[in-house]
């Protein structure tokens, strides 16, 4: 199974141009989101969780999501701890959803695949690009968060020209270049690179 990896910064519009490879028929992973929900179903992570933050960054309905984004977002350290159980975990996961699957090629959306190495995992990677001022635009719609949170959490990221030079492909998602279009040039070529 070839796997291919789509991934930018925050607000870059990877979900976005993700969303339309599955149009295409390309099964994709979202990687955030199931850290998410495997930070609440999986008992060894949720465990480390608890013995890195204490039982309080756990409630009734699940993680205290607010808490642990205050926590790391400001926190280096706890950041790259978090990391430390979150990926290898979604890595397992993601694995196990790859042998489910049936299709040319499969994808896993994923905020920060170049920082922590998980890149060297994918046959390709996509890397979607956008103006940091129209990301923090997007993000702060979005999140309903101010200008100043997003680029807190911009600063955990490598910058879109580190990226460049580590990506297949590259998705302009600037509002002055079609996504549509890049998308399945994309995906052709990556047809090509399989038969």
């Amino acid at each position: 199974m070839y796997r291919v990896g789509i991934t930018g910064g925050i607000g870059s519009g990877k979900t976005t141009a993700s969303k339309i490879f599955e149009i295409l028929g390309i099964p994709v992973y979202y990687a955030d989101t199931r850290a998410k929900e495997l930070m609440n179903t999986d008992p060894e992570l949720k465990a480390s969780l608890i013995k890195l933050f204490g039982e309080s960054i756990y409630v009734e309905n699940g993680l205290e999501r607010k808490k642990l984004a205050g926590l790391i977002f400001s926190d280096k350290t706890a950041l790259e701890k978090v990391n430390q159980l979150v990926h290898p975990a979604v890595g397992r996961d993601f694995l196990t959803w790859c042998d489910r699957q049936n299709s040319p090629y499969v994808m896993e959306e994923a905020a920060i695949l170049f920082e922590n190495s998980l890149y060297k995992r994918f046959w390709k990677i996509i890397l979607v690009t956008a103006p940091e001022s129209l990301r923090i635009e997007r993000v702060c719609q979005r999140d309903q968060i101010d200008p100043d949170t997003v680029r807190q959490r911009m600063a955990n990221q490598w910058p879109d020209e580190k990226k460049i030079a580590l990506a297949d492909y590259v998705i302009h998602n600037d509002e002055s270049h079609l996504l549509i279009p890049q998308v399945i040039h994309i995906h052709h070529q990556l047809l090509k690179g399989i038969i």
